[in-house]
């Protein structure tokens, strides 16, 4: 399928997509090994989760941000943390779906995320059965209303069709593609509540699924936050603020053109991070994509095995902060997938050694 809105592929954006490719390629370049890619990660996570969060008037800082996800809290501040700790598991739900081999998105994928952004659970979130109204917060008035109940579940799929048809044809440079498929779950708004974050986890989802990436140590979250203004503005076309009315055809290269500037800034600071993060560190193997195998636990326990060759399940359960019953579970799961060789079968004398596969995370 094709959808009905105007395009123009201006000079201007065409130098845009360049500078994202420019910065793409100096950074698959780069030798990235675990000590930069653990930083710069994590930096990158907690900076999306952080302003995604804000945009939707979270008021944790960043710092605070970081301390909610090593388990800290704040006196009423419930909602926001809850906030913060879905948007970052929801988060780790696109690192496991990236590593999977299948190159398309699902609809239970999409539902499934924005159950995280609002439950904190992987279970897919139904669309939404009524209408919903986008109003000013200080006016009152109608900014925008999205499409009718009974619409919202052909739209959805329809977009979930074109997304997987872009990526099977390539016709359209990948940035473009993500920037389209924001606007258009910004403008089907399939749920009463999360779409603006479960829009922005998607779009990251769409961009690491086509080979933009970037490693995983960019945000495009901080860009949007920087000028909120500026990001509901260039969302807001049409003659017309009802969906019926001019938004469902309107010109959508405003837009565009503000997504994919956002896409080359962000790109640009991570070239430069990366950059000399990498001249620290020295000249060594890229280590992305064997890191990309391990889920967020397993890449915290590396640190365990970076100070020792065996481990413990305690061990695991202090440093995941879980149950000791939990981690044996867990050490179970790992020892499955080839991530640990376990030792000794007692309480006592278990214990656990990175598999070899893993070792050159170490160095």
């Amino acid at each position: 399928m094709t959808f009905p809105h105007k395009l123009e592929i201006t000079p201007a954006l065409t130098k845009i997509l360049m500078e994202i490719e420019a910065s793409r390629q100096a950074v698959s370049a780069l030798p990235i090994t675990l000590n930069v890619l653990s930083s710069l990660r994590e930096s990158a996570r907690l900076t999306a989760t952080h302003y995604s969060t804000q945009i939707e008037g979270n008021l944790l800082t960043q710092e605070q941000v970081g301390e909610v996800i090593q388990g800290g809290t704040f006196p009423n501040r419930e909602r926001d943390e809850r906030e913060v700790r879905n948007y970052y598991l929801a988060l780790d739900y696109l690192d496991r779906l990236v590593k999977e081999s299948d190159p398309f998105i699902s609809e239970i994928q999409i539902k499934t995320i924005h159950g995280l952004v609002m439950g904190g659970k992987e279970i897919p979130t139904p669309y939404r059965e009524g209408q919903n109204v986008i109003r000013d917060g200080s006016s009152g008035g109608i900014v925008y209303m999205p499409p009718e109940a009974e619409d919202v579940l052909a739209l959805m799929q329809d977009l979930i069709s074109w997304i997987n048809n872009e990526k099977k044809q390539e016709a359209l440079p990948v940035p473009i593609t993500a920037a389209i498929a924001h606007y258009q779950f910004a403008t089907i708004h399939p749920y009463y509540d999360g779409n603006g974050r479960t829009a922005r986890l998607l779009t990251n989802f769409i961009l690491h699924k086509s080979g933009y990436g970037l490693k995983g140590i960019y945000s495009l979250e901080e860009y949007y936050a920087r000028d909120l203004q500026a990001y509901y503005d260039a969302l807001t076309i049409g003659a017309s603020h009802n969906y019926y009315l001019g938004r469902a055809e309107a010109d959508i290269s405003k837009w565009v053109v503000y997504f994919c500037a956002g896409m080359a800034d962000a790109f640009a600071n991570v070239r430069v991070k990366a950059s000399e993060a990498a001249k620290q560190e020295g000249q060594g193997a890229d280590q992305a994509a064997l890191l990309r195998e391990l889920d967020l636990r397993q890449r915290q326990a590396l640190s365990l095995f970076k100070e020792s060759k065996f481990i413990t399940t305690r061990e695991i359960a202090t440093l995941l902060q879980i149950h000791v019953r939990s981690a044996l579970n867990l050490c179970k799961k790992w020892v499955r997938e080839e991530f640990v060789i376990q030792h000794g079968a007692s309480n006592k004398t278990r214990k656990y050694e990175l598999a070899e596969k893993w070792l050159e995370l170490l160095v």
